[in-house]
């Protein structure tokens, strides 16, 4: 038997470390009494007519593969959603993947060269800078502003002297809450028109803004041509398990981005594709309700918060409020350690999303109102016994 040492594995891999909310997440479990405020998963039941169509095409033994790019029905609706936002893509310039983490790294799967410098925001969700890290490519930090809004000046400068690639957005954000406002979105059409740079928008948490307008760089046909769009059914219709997404390209970059997810997955799942296709269709009344009931759970962790004395933006869509601890004297992580040790309740550290989310932590509110009041009831003693 020949030994087997780290050699054997790639570098890159071993570069990445376990995503800083599963670590914590692990912590967690130790206390099965704590109160979890740490998952991005609806507390909502997949609709009803979202099932019947799954079970129906399992009946109909729709369970064959699809074709790679997955259902035309599908791809069809997804362009006519798509059209809602003022945002225009093909059947043909859409695939169907396995959630919107499938469709992330096929993107960067099919862009990035070794050394290749991709811009990333700090703070963001932490699968951007591993997936880079592990395909070797080079990950750059462009920074956010206190109300998590882009700093312009910071990424007009990284643009000029660093020539990234690409650059990653993402809206509405996890972990801020933040979305594009209108005025930020003509800045950044301004800035990015002229620039060579591709651009990867991850518009997971599209239906969930809780804005009247939805603005967005895909909307801009000027730049179309490279701008790659990603979405999906996890977040809009609690479809977490059921691993259904989609990435919208050009065919110059959906050519290349198709060879990965063929040889990687063949197709998403036929009987969640009938089912995505279905809420489409006729649960977008589902997704109202859910929108509301998230807006009624974000005011009442904004004002309850703020009662409390924490620093915080109000978040404008996701259901993420991303409040800073400075002033407590402590790390996000030993801040979210004690809090579940001592009050049991568990949030998740903001060093978790990047460097710049240190000092912060981020608190999910895809949970009942019921657990919501408790967890604040919580916090608000343990916080009164740190004084």
């Amino acid at each position: 038997m020949g030994s087997v040492n780290l050699n054997s594995i790639s570098r890159n891999v071993q570069s990445v470390e376990i995503s800083g909310i599963r670590k914590f997440y692990n912590k967690v479990v130790q206390y099965p009494d704590a109160i979890s405020l740490t998952l991005g998963q609806p507390d909502f039941n997949v609709p009803d007519k979202i099932k019947a169509a799954m079970v129906k095409a399992i009946e109909d033994n729709k369970t064959s593969y699809t074709s790679n790019a997955g259902i035309i029905e599908l791809r069809e609706e997804i362009s006519k959603y798509l059209e809602s936002f003022g945002i225009n893509y093909t059947k043909d310039e859409i695939c169907i993947t396995i959630g919107g983490s499938e469709a992330l790294m096929d993107v960067f799967t099919a862009l990035i060269n070794h050394g290749d410098k991709i811009l990333i925001p700090d703070p963001a969700y932490p699968a951007y800078e591993s997936c880079v890290k592990i395909l070797g490519g080079t990950v750059l930090n462009y920074d956010l502003k206190d109300d998590f809004s882009i700093d312009f000046d910071n990424l007009k400068k990284i643009l000029e002297h660093e020539k990234p690639k690409a650059m990653v957005l993402s809206y509405p954000s996890n972990p801020t809450g933040a979305i594009l406002s209108k005025e930020d979105t003509i800045k950044l059409f301004e800035l990015l028109k002229n620039n060579e740079v591709l651009i990867i928008s991850d518009e997971i948490y599209a239906s969930l803004c809780f804005e009247k307008n939805y603005y967005s760089i895909s909307q801009y046909s000027e730049i179309k041509d490279r701008t790659i769009l990603i979405g999906g059914f996890s977040k809009m219709f609690s479809m977490t398990g059921l691993r259904i997404g989609y990435v919208c390209a050009d065919k110059l970059f959906m050519d290349e981005i198709m060879k990965v997810h063929q040889y990687n997955v063949s197709c998403a799942p036929s009987i969640s594709q009938w089912g995505a296709y279905e809420g489409l269709k006729n649960c977008m009344k589902d997704i109202d309700y859910m929108c509301s009931k998230f807006m009624e759970r974000r005011d009442y962790m904004y004002n309850r918060l703020k009662s409390m004395g924490f620093s915080v933006n109000l978040p404008k869509g996701a259901f993420y409020i991303f409040p800073s601890i400075k002033k407590f004297g402590m790390k996000s992580d030993e801040f979210c350690e004690k809090l579940l040790k001592e009050a049991k309740v568990a949030i998740v550290p903001g060093s978790a999303f990047g460097t710049k989310g240190k000092g912060y932590v981020r608190i999910s509110y895809a949970y009942s109102m019921d657990k919501l009041k408790l967890s604040m009831e919580k916090i608000e003693y343990w916080i009164n016994t740190l004084k």
